[in-house]
């Protein structure tokens, strides 16, 4: 029987990990937490079950965090899996992968699964929102976490990737302040990543390298038309595309803050970083690049 080891990254996740860890255990292995240093309950909940903490300080960069965590694991398994820790395999997806890993050919070496995103209980369906396919399972060595401040994704350095059928489901239990907490850092996080896309501030993976075709899809989209789209305009255009054209609307009016919130006033948010940024810096890349790396603490 083939081998998992999961890589969970923690700060304060004792609403989730016990639910993460025991989706895990009929499949995996070994179970790594690599922790930022965790106020709460998730180290003892987490060694309680088994799992195995490694603790790093938090660089406000979650590939370079992972990337961390998976050479520090030393992993020897046949695979590796990441997936967050307000995440779970469902119990479909558990037996598939126990059913289907074995019998994989060798020239295999990445899997993605589907995300299913809850929001207060309510399935996100719509929107663009539903099916996500991400590369979450690969063989050790062969798979990394490309290097970018948001939208990272496991690039393969060799093999081909296939998809399983079932469910990763993305359920968080917090509350809507520590969402918007949360996506305050979030913006910041992205804003830099657009303007290190626009000035090179630095080299990036190319996603091509992942196989991932849905993400690669996006991404260039993304880059030769929202983002050539005027600051502010493109967010409310983007909002109008998900919630009527993408068919957002046919949502549970649950979901609709989610829409409202995610879809135009987080990127809103952004915009208006990206904007005051480029204000303060006054056309000077040096300036931009010290006001990321210095007054946000990022590092690009």
């Amino acid at each position: 029987m083939n081998q998992i080891t999961a890589i969970i990254l923690t700060f304060n996740e004792e609403k989730h990990i016990a639910r993460c860890i025991k989706s895990l255990q009929s499949v995996c292995s070994r179970i790594c937490i690599i922790d930022s240093f965790s106020t709460d309950h998730t180290i003892q909940i987490a060694q309680d079950l088994g799992a195995e903490v490694y603790s790093h300080v938090w660089e406000n960069n979650y590939a370079k965090q992972l990337n961390w965590g998976i050479q520090e694991a030393k992993i020897q398994s046949d695979w590796t899996m990441r997936i967050d820790a307000d995440e779970y395999l469902t119990e479909e997806l558990q037996q598939e992968i126990q059913l289907k890993l074995d019998g994989l050919s060798s020239h295999i070496s990445g899997i993605e699964f589907t995300r299913k995103v809850l929001f207060k209980g309510r399935w996100i369906r719509f929107g663009g929102f539903y099916p996500i396919h991400l590369l979450r399972l690969w063989r050790t060595g062969l798979g990394a976490c490309e290097q970018r401040l948001m939208d990272e994704h496991i690039v393969l350095s060799q093999g081909e990737t296939i998809r399983f059928t079932e469910h990763v489901v993305d359920e968080n239990l917090n509350s809507i302040h520590w969402w918007v907490t949360k996506h305050n850092n979030y913006a910041r996080r992205e804003a830099a990543d657009a303007l290190n896309q626009k000035y090179q501030f630095s080299y990036t993976t190319d996603l091509s390298a992942a196989g991932n075709s849905q993400a690669h899809t996006k991404r260039t989209a993304k880059n030769s038309f929202y983002n050539r789209m005027p600051l502010g305009l493109r967010a409310l255009a983007y909002f109008i595309f998900r919630f009527i054209f993408q068919l957002g609307f046919l949502d549970h009016p649950k979901v609709w803050v989610f829409h409202f919130m995610q879809g135009l006033w987080y990127r809103l948010l952004v915009d208006v970083t990206i904007y005051e940024a480029e204000k303060s810096a006054q056309g000077d890349p040096i300036r931009l690049k010290n006001i990321i790396t210095t007054d946000w603490k990022i590092d690009c």
